[in-house]
């Protein structure tokens, strides 16, 4: 299972900034705030819920397709999709079944993979609207992941930038990897490396 943002791609240069300006906007039109408090709310809502969708829906009644088709718009995020093409050929050489297991709506992981030429690569995506709106690393989404694939999570390997996600992971029994260049450490990281282009070399080490 793979992560998406940060691990696939990266996402920091263009699309986070983008997200972040675009879920503003959103609250400003739609709940009538300034710019600085719907700012603050938005990064309120995604310290105390994991994701500003959550605090939304909690407190506001908002509708989550609403919210993500109005700002995951993938013809403005497509250009400033960064990454490197020689990870198709690592993912093409690893074994088993490949998902995408991503806190982003399913319209925007579909178009990401397909703006990396890696559809075809992935068994399925388990998006957002999977997890039925529990993120990462909230349990509830890893179980319906789980359940969804018929998978068994100790044959299952999570690749993973954000290491909190991970913990999760490991609970359930996967292998966890963190992609990551930081020199922490954490007793439910398995395997750690700075690239997901080590993996084909590294999992070995699994």
């Amino acid at each position: 299972m793979f992560d998406l943002d940060n691990t696939l791609h990266d996402a920091n240069p263009h699309v986070f900034p983008h997200l972040n300006r675009a879920m503003t906007a959103w609250l400003m039109t739609e709940l009538g705030l300034e710019h600085a408090e719907a700012d603050r709310l938005r990064v309120h809502y995604w310290h105390r819920y994991g994701a500003t969708l959550l605090g939304l829906m909690r407190h506001h009644g908002t509708r989550p397709a609403h919210f993500l088709h109005g700002t995951h718009d993938v013809e403005a995020l497509r250009p400033g999709i960064v990454f490197d093409r020689a990870l198709l050929h690592v993912l093409r050489r690893l074994p088993g079944r490949k998902i995408v297991f991503t806190n982003g709506p399913l319209h925007y992981a579909e178009a990401v993979l397909d703006v990396m030429g890696m559809s075809a690569l992935f068994d399925g995506i388990h998006a957002i609207e999977h997890s039925r709106y529990a993120p990462k690393p909230r349990l509830a989404g890893f179980l319906h992941l789980l359940r969804d694939y018929r998978l068994t999570a100790s044959r299952c390997i999570m690749v993973e930038d954000t290491a909190s996600n991970l913990r999760t992971a490991k609970q359930l029994g996967m292998r966890t990897v963190w992609i990551s260049r930081s020199a922490a450490h954490h007793g439910y990281v398995d395997l750690r490396l700075s690239s997901a282009l080590q993996l084909r070399r590294a999992l070995r080490l699994l």
